[in-house]
Formats: structure tokens, C-alpha cells, sequence
């Protein structure tokens, strides 16, 4: 996934025909956004998203057959380069961490302005987490309550720097080049991050960072390499 390839081609879910309309005039008023496939359930979203492979999925969570959280597992485990963003009227706290647990890049709620929404496709399709302010501070929320209650390993002074420099937005290559390591050096803190954190994405091992203490949750932006 490029952040410098245009269009951005994007792929639609959702099961309301009206929604798909309404969400794509929007989507395509920029110029550098495409829509490239629409689908009215997960099973025509995973067909299309393997026949299209787009660089952002725009899921809404429920839909027949298959749900956006689904979609968006089978994603993370056949086609990596897709970003998925869920789009939703759902705010519900168990809702938003299965979609984080499940690899979303980011999570917009129906309520968001056409530029907001616009916007969350650029960040996705840029490698960055786009999280709507009420989801982010539910995550938070939810956080610091099971930090209450659990004893999370302390990290090693690498495993913070790497840490640090995943929350400003680094992605492995340009942490493994500041930090004057190898990629696969990187990605063996990362999932040692992820474990002692209990954490399924860079997003989610932030934030429970941030909720913890451990680092400021004005470090940056996060990208999902």
C-alpha cells in the first residue's frame, strides 16, 4: 500500500444500497478517491476484495453472512496490503475493541463529516490509524480499566524507544534506521511489545501505553506497517 499511488481505490461494504450511495458521492468529490467495487455483504466484500484488492476496504461492522469484524480478520490474513477502516453507527466499547483486535486501521462512526470520513481514508491508505475522538476515548477508558486489574510486563529501554518511535508514526524500516538496527530486529521487539502489553496491533499497544502512563498521548500518529 502506497501512500503515493493515485486514486486511492477504495472497496465498499455495507448492506443498506442508499448508505453505499451516500458514502461514495462523498468518497469520490475529492477526485484522488475511486471506487472501485461495492459489496451488499461480507461474502461479496471477501470475493471482491481478492479480485480488486484495493487499498483501503470501507466495512460497515454488521452485515449478512459475514461482519465487517470477520472481513476484516480474513483480510489480515490473506491480503496484508489492504487497509481497512470501519465505517459504523456502532460506538458500542466491545464492538470497537474486536474491530482493533481484529487489525483495523481505523474506525469512523456514520456520524462523521464528509471530510472526516475523507480524511480517515487518506490516513488508512497512508499506513496511519484513523480513530473517531468518542471511539478513542472508549479504547482509552477501557483500558485503564483493565490496567486496573492487570499486571502488564514493564518494558526494556528498546522495547520503549521502539515503543516511542511506533506512536510518532515510524514505520519498521524507519525505526530500524533512527535506532541503528535491523527490520527483523524491529519486528522481534514489536511482538515482544505485543505480548507483555496483551496487545493484536500497533494501535491497540499504544494506546494501552498511553493508558498506562508509559508514554504521552500527544506522541504522534500511528502506522500500521
Amino acid at each position: 500500500m502506497s501512500a503515493d499511488s493515485f486514486p486511492i481505490r477504495v472497496l465498499l461494504a455495507d448492506d443498506h444500497s442508499i448508505v453505499r450511495a451516500g458514502i461514495r458521492r462523498f468518497l469520490e468529490q475529492p477526485g484522488d478517491i475511486e471506487i472501485v467495487a461495492e459489496a451488499e455483504d461480507g461474502e461479496a466484500a471477501k470475493i471482491l476484495i481478492e479480485q480488486y484488492k484495493p487499498d483501503v476496504a470501507v466495512l460497515d461492522i454488521q452485515m449478512p453472512k459475514f461482519s465487517g469484524i470477520e472481513v476484516t480478520r480474513w483480510i489480515r490474513a490473506n491480503l496484508v496490503g489492504v487497509g481497512v477502516l470501519i465505517l459504523t453507527a456502532y460506538d458500542d466499547t466491545p464492538y470497537v475493541m474486536s474491530v482493533l483486535q481484529a487489525g483495523a486501521n481505523g474506525y469512523v462512526l456514520k456520524t462523521a463529516s464528509p471530510d472526516e470520513l475523507i480524511q480517515a481514508v487518506y490516513d488508512v491508505h497512508a499506513g496511519k490509524s484513523a480513530l473517531d475522538a468518542t471511539i478513542t476515548r472508549k479504547v482509552m477508558t477501557q483500558m485503564f480499566d483493565q490496567h486496573n486489574t492487570i499486571a502488564f510486563q514493564p518494558l526494556t529501554d528498546r522495547e520503549m524507544q521502539v515503543l516511542q518511535l511506533t506512536a510518532k508514526g515510524y514505520t519498521n524500516k524507519a525505526i530500524a534506521v533512527q535506532l541503528d538496527i535491523s527490520d527483523r530486529t524491529v519486528q522481534g521487539h514489536l511482538a515482544h511489545i505485543f505480548t507483555k502489553l496483551q496487545a493484536d496491533s500497533r494501535t491497540e499497544a499504544v494506546m494501552r501505553a498511553v493508558s498506562l502512563g508509559w508514554i504521552s498521548q500527544s506522541a504522534g500518529t500511528i502506522t500500521e506497517d
